[in-house]
């Protein structure tokens, strides 16, 4: 059985996973170091959510909370569910602890993005009912930094 918990601390299980997950989304960024994760645990902006069964650690998710002058943001961040892992409900049972959990705290929308190459992925998120927006996005990079 899945677990969904929150990350309070940063632990070496915890830093392993993340030496093992990250790769699987980003290859331009390094995993965190462990003092770099803790911080994230710790942060009041930031809730690490973590997925696990008797396996030990199948994925996470980070949702980033925020107040604005009209009302709290929330961001769904870096959903990684193991290569292993997919395709057993772990990615869905993450965002819906993360949206419930933004709700509990008093946003009234969640939003996320996500690459249209990540089809499996985007299929899950309009599952769940997430609806794509017409926007624009943008980005503007440090000029010395990779773009990821």
């Amino acid at each position: 059985m899945v677990e969904i918990t929150i990350a309070s601390e940063a632990t070496p299980e915890l830093h392993a996973a993340m030496e093992r997950l990250v790769p699987q989304l980003s290859k331009s960024n390094p995993p965190p170091s462990m003092e770099a994760l803790d911080a994230l645990c710790r942060s009041e902006a930031s809730t690490m959510f973590i997925a696990t069964d008797e396996t030990g650690i199948l994925g996470t998710l980070t949702l980033a909370m925020f107040r604005i002058p009209t009302g709290i943001r929330a961001w769904i961040e870096d959903v990684i569910v193991d290569d292993a892992a997919r395709g057993k409900g772990v990615g869905r049972l993450l965002n819906e602890a993360a949206i419930a959990h933004a709700f509990d705290e008093g946003a009234i929308t969640v939003d996320l993005t996500s690459r249209p190459s990540r089809e499996a992925a985007n299929r899950l998120y309009q599952r769940i009912g997430f609806v794509q927006r017409e926007t624009n996005v943008y980005r503007y990079s440090k000029p010395d930094q990779l773009e990821s």
